[in-house]
């Protein structure tokens, strides 16, 4: 009897800081079938220049999209993310990697001059209900940066201070919020950006306990979206 060996697709997973690894988002992939390799360009790791993966996820990080001139791999990113756009590739932002997205589409990312911070309700559009299911959900809010739906893209969902948390275009996925972050990736966001905590007048461990209560149902609607996203 013969064996059929089915190769696992590949995904790319662009991770900016330490405390902001893929968590919850490579169980979603492996589970979707993908092998996820993760990119560690806070390491010194290069961005690749061509899209040479099946599926192209790219994680968040402190540093403004804008901000190419203190962090010059921005701009790689924008280069690669643009190629894969081009190909065809499904790609996916999360916070930054939303930002970069939207830039690559088109849009103009800018200061909120807030902070939208902790666990929080997402009101998902109706035309957002394909992509992220249900009419609302809560997710790990971490950004003082916003932009507008890129144009040509579908604008998913909102929240009481962001008006665009989430777009589609084509086979493109951003999401301003977290919905892949974990007990250990929230406690390392906590000692990593202290002074986020301060200004939003959050108490680390009431971080902590609030993941532990919203982490499960998060990673649950995170491989829904994650198959949705990749698989079309």
């Amino acid at each position: 009897m013969l064996t059929v060996v089915t190769e696992r697709r590949t995904a790319w997973v662009l991770q900016h800081v330490a405390a902001e690894g893929p968590a919850g988002l490579g169980v979603a992939l492996e589970a979707a079938g993908f092998l996820p390799r993760v990119i560690r360009i806070d390491r010194g790791e290069d961005v690749p220049a061509h899209p040479e993966c099946d599926v192209l996820a790219i994680l968040g990080g402190p540093m403004g999209v804008y901000e190419a001139n203190q962090h010059p791999h921005l701009a790689h990113e924008l280069r690669l993310v643009e190629r894969a756009l081009a190909a065809g590739r499904p790609v996916l932002g999360i916070c930054l990697g939303s930002q970069l997205l939207a830039t690559a589409l088109g849009a103009t990312v800018r200061p909120s001059g807030g902070l939208e911070l902790g666990w929080l309700p997402v009101d998902v559009a109706p035309a957002g209900t394909r992509w992220l299911g249900d009419e609302r959900l809560v997710a790990l809010h971490w950004h003082g940066d916003v932009f507008d739906p890129p144009p040509g893209s579908v604008a998913l969902a909102s929240s009481s201070a962001t008006a665009c948390q989430a777009f589609a275009h084509g086979r493109a996925l951003g999401m301003l919020f977290h919905l892949e972050a974990d007990l250990a990736q929230v406690r390392g966001m906590a000692a990593a950006f202290p002074e986020d905590l301060r200004r939003a007048g959050l108490d680390a461990q009431a971080l902590v306990d609030a993941t532990a209560q919203h982490v499960d149902a998060a990673h649950r609607r995170l491989r829904q979206i994650v198959a949705t996203w990749a698989h079309g």
